[in-house]
C-alpha cells in the first residue's frame, strides 16, 4: 500500500531514503555523489509523484519504489 510520504515524520522520512540510497548500487560514471545529494534528489522525486513510499503490512516494511503513474 502506497503511504504519503507527507504522512511521515521529517526524521523517519530522512532515514527512509537514505536506507533506499545507500542500498542503491547505481554508477553515476564520474560523478560522484555524496549521500546528501542523493537524499535530496530522492525528496524531490516524491514531491514530484515519481517515486512512492509503500508499506507491506506482512513484512511490516516500508520501501520507496518507481510510482505507478512513472511506469506507464
Amino acid at each position: 500500500m502506497d503511504i504519503p510520504y507527507s504522512k511521515l515524520e521529517p526524521d523517519l522520512l530522512r532515514k527512509l531514503v537514505e536506507e533506499f540510497v545507500s542500498r542503491e548500487g547505481t554508477d553515476y560514471g564520474d560523478v560522484t555523489y555524496d549521500l546528501d545529494a542523493k537524499v535530496e534528489a530522492v525528496l524531490r522525486q516524491l514531491k514530484r509523484g515519481e517515486v512512492t513510499v509503500t508499506f507491506d503490512p506482512e513484512t511490516e516494511t516500508a520501501s520507496i519504489h518507481v510510482s505507478d503513474e512513472r511506469r506507464r
